[in-house]
């Protein structure tokens, strides 16, 4: 049954009162203010085992989120008041609910449903989804989705990104899907069961280029005809929505919306050495059929921008997780006593902690200074690149030397370094899924 907006943000409003960590932080008002303003219509409950995609008409043209009002010409990292609110918020759900579930999450490669009924809770998906499908996404702000996917990831790299996956989608969506693809998908992210949706980019090869594809789409009576082979796809064996990579003959590298029940499609478990609450997979693709509209975009459609944003996206978490590593390891370190003094009265461990904290600076400045280029609708490619390298290179430089300020302490799992170590590994090595 569908409900009115007033109706809608009363209920969510009305569920969120039962959710007793609010209280112990002091964010229940903030929280209700943020879920209030992020709710404007409502759903329909579907069983997402059955879910069946609405074949759509109506509207003419796709709708597309304004540019946040007030941008101004400087280069400005201060941040409006929704979003302090937005980053507060989320920092303290991400240190008070995900990072204690982080290391069950890691080793059951898998999130409880208690933690996804407290991530639902939250409506982050109303900011990808545009206000006429429902969501709040009356603005497109790439900085706004580094705040959610920094804050998110200072709590676990890995249970971070299965969150940010199906909003990595449904931005995609927003900004490049037509009429149709937008009125077939967009409402299913809001519904009670959410629309889940992720990307297959990477493939398994060495050296792996996502510019140079091995999957290929050819056209034909139908549509066109798929087939590859996709690695590290988060969310695989849960996702009802795939968003392909794949070589268009006569036009290059393109997405394609790629429905889960499609004949054609195999599923392997492919488990990697970090990211494990997002449960990777490898997929297959033999001569699968996709209807003509399954082509994400038209001409104007730049896959180098959603590669650009993507891997921005990885190094706004890398950001998130390589902050909750500096303050562990300062706790650490002030206090772990050695000969009688905490270890980090010793010029070599407090030359290495500031080294992170320099390194997370250079990191921040990088990242922040292309997101911004991007919201303002400039051309970013340069600072992303320098964002991209810098950040893979200096998150494996940080996750390394937390591991070794905890000593022996660092290669066990019961400090959070090694886990962090093993997922900030992949920044360098994961395309899509995190699209801001």
């Amino acid at each position: 049954m569908s409900r009115n907006a007033m109706g809608y943000a009363l209920a969510v409003m009305n569920s969120i009162t039962t959710a007793e960590w609010l209280d112990h932080l002091g964010l229940r008002k903030p929280l209700e203010k943020l879920t209030y303003n992020g709710v404007k219509n409502g759903f329909k409950a579907m069983n997402t085992a059955t879910r069946q995609f609405k074949q759509v008409t109506q509207r003419n043209a796709p709708v597309r989120p304004d540019a946040p009002a007030g941008s101004k010409e400087l280069f400005d990292l201060n941040l409006s008041s929704e979003q302090a609110m937005l980053r507060d918020t989320l920092e303290a759900f991400a240190r008070d609910v995900i990072r204690p579930a982080a290391h069950d999450a890691d080793a059951n490669a898998a999130l409880s449903d208690d933690l996804l009924a407290q991530v639902a809770e939250l409506g982050l998906m109303f900011y990808a989804v545009p206000e006429a499908f429902g969501g709040a996404g009356d603005e497109r702000s790439p900085v706004t989705q580094m705040i959610i996917a920094e804050s998110l990831a200072k709590g676990d790299l890995g249970i971070a990104a299965a969150i940010l996956t199906p909003m990595g989608v449904a931005n995609a969506l927003t900004q490049w899907g037509n009429a149709a693809q937008q009125e077939r998908y967009l409402p299913a992210f809001l519904e009670e069961k959410p629309l889940i949706a992720t990307m297959a980019i990477n493939e398994p090869k060495a050296l792996f280029n996502p510019l140079q594809l091995s999957t290929t789409a050819t056209r034909n009576s139908n549509g066109y005809l798929l087939n590859g082979e996709k690695n590290l796809v988060l969310l695989g064996e849960k996702a009802e929505l795939f968003l392909v990579a794949a070589q268009l003959e006569g036009k290059g590298p393109s997405l394609f919306l790629v429905e889960a029940n499609a004949t054609g499609i195999s599923i392997a478990n492919g488990p990697a050495m970090g990211l494990k609450p997002a449960a990777t997979v490898s997929l297959k693709f033999e001569n699968v059929q996709l209807e003509p509209n399954a082509l994400l975009g038209d001409e104007s459609f730049n896959y180098q921008n959603f590669l650009n944003l993507c891997r921005l996206g990885w190094c706004s978490a890398a950001l998130g997780t390589a902050a909750a590593a500096l303050e562990y390891t300062i706790t650490y370190a002030n206090e772990r006593v050695a000969f009688g003094e905490p270890i980090s009265h010793r010029q070599s461990v407090a030359f290495m902690v500031a080294n992170i904290g320099i390194e997370l600076d250079g990191m921040r400045m990088m990242v922040q200074r292309a997101v911004a280029r991007a919201e303002r609708g400039m051309d970013f490619q340069r600072e992303a690149y320098l964002a991209r390298l810098f950040c893979a290179d200096k998150a494996m430089e940080i996750g390394t030397n937390s591991v070794q300020l905890l000593g022996g302490h660092g290669f066990t799992k019961e400090h959070p370094v090694e886990r962090w170590y093993r997922d900030l590994r992949a920044i360098a090595l994961v395309e899509g899924n995190l699209h801001l």
